[in-house]
C-alpha cells in the first residue's frame, strides 16, 4: 500500500492539516502504516500537484495561514480504483522469530531479555488500542449507533487487538520455552 492511499483514507475520515494528519498516524493509523512527518509532508505536495487534494487556507492568529487538506474528486476515484484491486496476503517478517531460533546454536537464556522487552512493547499497545476502544467504541460516552465509517474503524481496531492478544501469548510461550531449555543460567520464571 502506498502512503497516498492510507492519507486518502484519513483525509476522507477527517480533512486536516499536514500537522493534524501526522497527529493522526501517531495516534491510531500509524499502528497499521507508519510514516514520518517529512513523508507525510512530502506526498501532501505531491498529491495537491497531481490534483488529488483540495486546499483551503485557514487564518490563524499570529501565524501563517494553515492549509486544511481535504480530498478531491480524482483522488476519492485513484482511492475507489484501489479498493477494487486484489491485495497480496501480509507475509511474516520477524527478526525476533529469526533470532529465537538461532538462540539453539548460543545460549537460549541470552535472549530472555529481549523477548521480554518486546512482550512489554506488544502488552502496552494492547492496553492502548484497549483504552482507545473503550473511550470510542464501547464505553459509555462512545456513539451509538456506530456510523459505517466508525464500525469499519472499529473492526481495524478489534484486529489490531487480536493480533496484540495473540502476540502476548505467543512471548509468554517463548519466554516459558527459553526459561526451560536455558539450563541454569536462565533465571527463574
Amino acid at each position: 500500500m502506498a502512503l497516498d492511499h492510507a492519507i486518502l483514507v484519513s483525509l476522507l475520515e477527517q480533512p486536516g492539516s499536514g500537522y493534524e494528519l501526522a497527529r493522526r498516524f501517531e495516534r491510531s493509523i500509524g499502528y497499521f502504516w507508519t510514516a514520518t512527518h517529512q513523508q507525510i509532508y512530502r506526498v501532501l505536495a505531491r498529491m495537491e500537484r497531481d490534483g488529488l487534494l483540495a486546499v483551503r487556507a485557514v487564518p490563524q492568529q499570529g501565524r501563517p495561514d494553515k492549509k486544511e487538506y481535504s480530498v478531491a474528486a480524482p483522488g476519492r476515484a485513484a482511492l475507489a480504483r484501489w479498493l477494487h484491486e486484489p491485495v497480496e496476503p501480509e507475509s511474516l517478517r520477524h527478526d525476533l522469530a529469526v533470532k529465537i531460533r538461532g538462540a539453539a546454536f548460543d545460549d537460549p537464556a541470552a535472549l530472555i531479555g529481549e523477548v521480554e522487552r518486546h512482550r512489554q512493547v506488544h502488552s502496552d499497545r494492547l492496553a492502548h488500542y484497549l483504552a482507545g476502544e473503550h473511550r470510542d467504541f464501547t464505553g459509555p460516552d462512545a456513539p451509538a449507533p456506530l456510523d459505517a465509517g466508525q464500525e469499519l474503524q472499529h473492526a481495524v481496531l478489534r484486529g489490531g487487538i487480536a493480533y496484540e492478544r495473540m502476540t502476548v501469548a505467543w512471548l509468554d510461550d517463548v519466554l516459558a520455552t527459553l526459561r526451560r531449555i536455558g539450563g541454569p543460567s536462565a533465571p527463574d520464571a
